[in-house]
């Protein structure tokens, strides 16, 4: 048997690596151009650009580009002159796409002509048509008995329209005053006014507590506790919250901005705080007349009822019509008209305002029922137990109706539940469910119209005292009624903004009309830095300090 000689061996070797790569390299440069359709001269060289697309390639195509790039040095990207030959050019960066850019609404959908919650806008234009004629007629019979001869109705009568109804209009017409000096105040010191609304309701609304108990009247020293009592967990609360702060007024500062750019934003606030207060001065006439009607006190409870939908309509239509304005400046840098905005809101939109105000005053009261059960859970077995089944029940409400609907209602035309699934599953991708159900701006708000609240009852409590002291518990507690709605709809405007910063965050949050404030918050939420206290869908959240 004859030997093989090495070095033949290593030669032929050689030559058939060599013939391996000379075969690859001509795969790449057998890159031909299509046929030129421009009429352009047959001999100009043309360009080609050949891109390795890494998401596309198959393994062989990978195996390939590994191995030329291994032997030859070559790019993922280079250029291949063709008719001539050249040297290849420098290779070009490909940039990483580091998140996916939200799918871009097209303009017919948000323009949606569609009314929102039919059934919802029937209802509450038929309750509202049942209230003004209810209204008028009361209002007709307050004055009919006033003016008749020496009885005991005019006599009664006349005593509520001299001793019953000043008071109240004055305590309507320092809440609208309020609710405009509350809605400036913030937009101007916005990072201020969170700590002293959060403390200036502990002592307003403690300050009435005990101005009631001095009066010494049965009925008046039970508001006078209920108002202390409130004063002592207003300032609990602000005790809680105390690390939370400092991020709400950057979030009040940013939200805020926009505001400038639009003129007449605050048209639609004032008119729906100008017509609330038309209302309520009719509806504290009719008072009066449903005295004398048949069931007084069923009677009232509609006319209160009624006016408390009312005002919650005005507020939501007032959020919806900023929203609008804000929402769509954030996602598509559009100078939306204000009117436009307006009139969508009172029209198409009106439905969902009228279902979102119909439920969300509960809701609110359930998620503060599930916050105090949340920190009585580990009590005992009893407590555990109803903690768990009232948080379930409230994970499935939150669900399907929360405030941060108004944004895509407004935006989208949706309707108040999908538009409530919707902004909530924004909030999941983006990971921000803790950061949103840990925000304090709705307690900001409601804590203000509770102190203008409060102010009310001061000043219509002292005048029904010294004039006519029997009248001064009911008079005490519609002028805290009335204050409070009234500084509520002031409110709407900063409210929206907030929604809108949070939401068109979570939907688009590349945007270069963003902070820094959310990315960094989220990051010391994440990494543990961030103390945050449980809310009732984490209710076992670690808090760190």
């Amino acid at each position: 048997m004859g030997a093989i000689d090495p070095a033949a061996e290593t030669e032929a070797g050689k030559e058939e690596k060599r013939a391996e790569v000379e075969k690859e390299e001509k795969k790449v440069k057998d890159v031909e151009a299509p046929e030129r359709k421009d009429g352009a001269p047959k001999g100009e060289k043309e360009v080609v650009v050949v891109a390795v697309d890494p998401t596309v390639q198959t393994h062989s195509d990978t195996a390939m580009a590994s191995r030329l790039q291994t032997q030859r040095g070559m790019p993922p990207i280079h250029v291949v002159m063709q008719h001539g030959t050249g040297a290849p050019a420098m290779p070009v960066p490909v940039p990483v796409p580091v998140g996916s850019t939200p799918p871009q609404v097209p303009l017919s959908t948000l323009n949606s002509r569609n009314y929102t919650n039919k059934i919802s806008l029937f209802l509450f234009l038929l309750h509202f048509a049942a209230a003004a004629l209810g209204v008028c007629f009361f209002v007709y019979k307050a004055i009919e008995g006033a003016v008749e001869p020496h009885t005991h109705r005019s006599e009664k009568h006349k005593r509520l329209l001299q001793y019953w109804v000043p008071p109240i209009e004055a305590a309507v017409l320092l809440g609208i005053i309020l609710a405009f000096s509350w809605q400036k105040a913030v937009r101007t010191w916005p990072e201020f006014m969170v700590y002293f609304i959060l403390w200036a309701s502990f002592g307003i609304t403690m300050a009435a507590g005990v101005l009631l108990l001095c009066f010494s009247l049965p009925a008046t020293a039970g508001l006078g506790v209920a108002l202390i009592l409130f004063s002592i967990g207003s300032g609990l609360y602000a005790c809680w919250v105390t690390r939370r702060i400092a991020f709400t007024g950057k979030v009040f500062c940013q939200s805020m901005q926009p505001v400038s750019k639009f003129k007449g934003l605050n048209g639609p606030a004032y008119l729906m705080v100008g017509l609330g207060f038309f209302w309520m001065l009719l509806w504290c006439l009719a008072v009066i007349g449903a005295l004398d009607f048949y069931y007084p006190p069923l009677t009232i409870i509609y006319l209160v009822l009624s006016l408390a939908w009312t005002a919650e309509v005005m507020r939501n239509v007032t959020n919806l019509t900023v929203s609008r304005v804000i929402a769509l400046y954030y996602l598509r840098g559009m100078q939306c008209n204000t009117q436009f905005s307006f009139q969508r809101a009172i029209s198409l939109n009106l439905g969902s305002a009228c279902l979102g105000s119909l439920f969300l005053p509960s809701i609110e009261a359930l998620r503060i029922l599930a916050r105090g059960l949340n920190l009585l859970e580990g009590e005992d077995e009893f407590m555990f137990s109803c903690a768990h089944c009232c948080l379930h029940v409230m994970e499935s409400i939150f669900n399907y109706g929360n405030s941060w609907a108004f944004v895509h209602i407004a935006a989208y035309g949706k309707s108040f539940v999908a538009a409530s699934i919707s902004t909530w599953r924004q909030f999941q991708q983006q990971e921000m469910e803790e950061l949103v159900d840990s925000d304090i701006t709705s307690s900001v708000c409601f804590l203000t119209g509770v102190s203008s609240g409060a102010l009310c009852v001061i000043l219509s409590a002292s005048m029904t005292f010294a004039t006519y002291k029997h009248y001064t518990a009911t008079v005490s507690l519609i002028a805290f009624f009335v204050g409070y709605l009234m500084t509520r709809i002031g409110m709407a405007l900063p409210q929206a903004c907030i929604a809108c910063y949070y939401v068109c965050y979570a939907e688009n949050p590349g945007s270069r009309l963003f902070d820094s404030t959310i990315p960094h918050r989220l990051e010391r939420i994440r990494t543990g830095r961030e103390p945050v206290a449980p809310t009732p869908r984490f209710p076992h959240r670690i808090t760190r300090t």
